[in-house]
């Protein structure tokens, strides 16, 4: 198996960690009747640690089709090589850093950590398109 493509299903159970880990504290703060019903009643704001993961999700899965994108054409293209394993491992490892960083509220090395998971899409995307 490609290496990017080991990486995309890495990305997809990181996805599942963030769903689950955002739902977790959801249902903590709201209870399990909430979780399991309609969620139709207006409830009260987050409280700052589920909303701090529900935004991390939200971050996770504006990126993740970037990454799909340019993981798979990568490979369909046959143009994965070493730059794009290195890239896509960056990207993976970068997002799973990130993750814990916004669970604690931890400004700055937060964003810094995004901005690398970017740049490695980015070299990806450069390899697709000029490589």
């Amino acid at each position: 198996m490609p290496t990017e493509l080991l990486v995309l299903a890495l990305g997809a159970l990181l996805l599942l960690v963030h769903i689950l880990l955002a739902a977790h504290f959801k249902t903590k703060q709201y209870g399990v009747e909430w979780n399991v019903g309609a969620r139709d009643e207006n409830v009260p704001a987050l409280n700052d640690l589920a909303a701090r993961l529900q935004r991390a999700q939200e971050n996770f899965k504006e990126t993740l089709p970037v990454a799909v994108i340019a993981l798979l054409s990568v490979v369909i293209t046959g143009k994965a090589n070493d730059v794009t394993a290195i890239a896509a491992w960056t990207w993976l490892a970068s997002r799973l850093i990130y993750l814990p960083l916004y669970w604690k509220g931890i400004p700055v090395v937060r964003t810094l950590v995004w901005g690398v998971s970017l740049v490695a899409l980015l070299v990806i995307l450069g390899v697709l398109m000029f490589g």
